[in-house]
């Protein structure tokens, strides 16, 4: 076949693929929406039984794709993402457990209110439909995704990257089998099962099909969908995590947050990437943060006064200040005063997660005011910005846009409002 001719057979097969998944997934959403609250709880206690039933079975599946990453030369940041212990797949029954727990908010009616007319007016709480979700790497957000779409009445349609394709399609099958087990239709949760890129083109456009798109991955990845989507996007392009150490910090407080924040895990999104510390307290802590991130294999950047301190950094360029390294690197800047710390995460930061280490409880408010992240901590490590540490159960991503979902993206995130009106024979005159 001519080069040109199968080109254009692939890229119809796949367009046609997407269309039956999409179609079925709207048919799908309709039953979602109808479910009620008992039948959506046993299906995602079947799903999470499923799971750890299967547990062998999927980091059997998953030791394939890291198999696979090593032999492609995938970063280290990247492999530690995408494989599956037995850890992880207790962790993700668990947030499927958590979800199942959580109050449902289909078709609660809020601010419910009589107007002079006497007409009622309210809100109700609605699903949006038809979610697309595309990530990489993380074959946990398959559970999670599927987990969270189905408790908000949700059908989803799940593109994982071709990378994690045999965990995905495993903790697929766990999924399917929980909705089978409720009554609920498989469509609800459809894993797209090519890896062809053109499949992801296919799923921004459907706009007859998906109500919004999700992505979860790198920048370049989040840039491209939100660039060439036809459909709403809640998304975040990257974690620039900043940690302030004020000069009013409890010394044992800074050192263990500051610590917990870099090292717990490097190739996550609330990681800090950069530390600034108040140059009056600087002298007392940096040499003991220095050491432990020496001694844990963190490469240091940092100003010339941090340096001073501390002359095993290398010297931090402007695009440090930048960037998410995802990678045991952390950059380091001394700063005056608390303006100077919000000037600083005001320039580099991606609004995502910062923190403020103090005692002070007026510059803790001024931090938690001005700060303008998705999620600002006031003596705690940013690694707890995570729909599992916030009680949503899990989450479909972190969101830096400004719009309905700010933050980790749990139940409500995944819904939206209307209008309800009670009338008893009223008419506008």
């Amino acid at each position: 076949m001519h080069a040109d001719i199968e080109h254009d057979f692939i890229m119809q097969n796949v367009k046609d693929y997407m269309q039956s998944v999409g179609q079925a997934a709207r048919n799908a959403s309709r039953s979602m929406a109808q479910a009620d609250t008992a039948v959506k709880n046993r299906a995602l206690e079947a799903i999470a039984a499923a799971i750890i039933k299967s547990s062998a079975a999927l980091i059997t599946a998953n030791a394939k794709d890291v198999a696979a990453a090593h032999d492609n030369g995938l970063d280290a940041a990247s492999v530690d993402r995408l494989t599956l212990t037995e850890k992880t797949i207790k962790g993700m029954a668990e947030g499927l457990q958590q979800i199942a727990s959580l109050p449902d908010l289909i078709g609660a009616i809020s601010d419910l209110s009589c107007r002079p007319s006497g007409i009622q007016v309210g809100k109700m709480r609605v699903p949006l439909g038809v979610i697309g979700i595309i990530y990489e790497s993380r074959p946990n957000v398959t559970a999670d995704a599927a987990g969270l779409c189905l408790k908000s009445g949700n059908a989803c349609i799940l593109r994982g990257g071709s990378e994690a394709i045999h965990s995905n399609q495993a903790i697929a099958a766990c999924v399917h089998q929980g909705l089978r087990e409720a009554g609920l239709p498989e469509t609800a949760v459809q894993v797209i099962a090519t890896t062809d890129r053109a499949a992801v083109g296919e799923l921004i456009t459907m706009k007859d099909y998906v109500d919004v798109i999700v992505p979860r991955g790198g920048k370049g990845l989040i840039e491209r969908i939100s660039n060439e989507a036809r459909i709403p996007v809640i998304k975040h392009l990257h974690g620039v995590c900043h940690v302030y150490i004020d000069d009013e910090a409890d010394l044992d407080k800074a050192i263990r947050i500051a610590d917990n924040a870099k090292t717990h895990r490097y190739g996550v999104c609330n990681a800090m990437e950069t530390l600034l510390v108040n140059t009056n307290i600087a002298a007392k802590v940096l040499p003991d943060l220095c050491k432990i991130y020496t001694a844990k294999g963190v490469e240091l950047r940092g100003d010339e006064a941090s340096r001073k301190l501390a002359p095993q950094m290398k010297i931090a360029t402007e695009e440090d200040w930048h960037t998410e390294y995802l990678a045991p690197i952390l950059s380091v800047r001394l700063v005056g005063n608390l303006d100077e710390a919000l000037a600083h995460i005001a320039t580099y930061g991606s609004q995502h997660t910062d923190s403020i280490v103090t005692e002070n409880y007026t510059k803790a408010m001024r931090f938690l005011r001005e700060v303008d992240s998705s999620s600002v901590m006031v003596n705690a490590s940013t690694r707890f910005a995570d729909g599992f540490e916030y009680g949503l159960g899990a989450e479909i991503g972190i969101s830096t846009d400004k719009i309905h979902a700010r933050g980790p993206v749990g139940l409500e995130g995944l819904t939206s409002q209307k209008y309800i009106v009670f009338g008893n024979g009223q008419i506008r005159v």
